[in-house]
């Protein structure tokens, strides 16, 4: 996590493109702040694309660990593949 001093809004305002720029050269967020909290952040596209897919990773492993804990908690067994397939008329 980077160590910067949030910039203001209203700073932000006059230095827009530097502030993108910055951003894209060093891949790390720029905070602004209002009223001295943080309230946004410029980040590059790209890196914000990755992070979104990195959550979206998380989030189905959670999703995956959730269902294992429920099948030894009900002591039930996956669903065969075929049989999901078959039900969803994929077959």
């Amino acid at each position: 996590m980077p160590n910067s001093i949030p910039l203001s809004v209203s700073d932000a305002r006059d230095q827009l493109a530097s502030i993108i720029n910055r951003a894209r050269t060093e891949h790390e967020p720029v905070f602004l702040s209002r009223r001295g909290r943080r309230v946004a952040a410029v980040i590059d596209a790209d890196d914000l694309e990755r992070l979104i897919e990195l959550a979206e990773d998380m989030a189905d492993i959670r999703a995956a660990e959730d269902s294992r804990e429920e099948m030894r908690r009900t002591k039930t067994e996956p669903t065969p593949w075929d049989e999901v397939k078959a039900d969803l008329g994929l077959v």
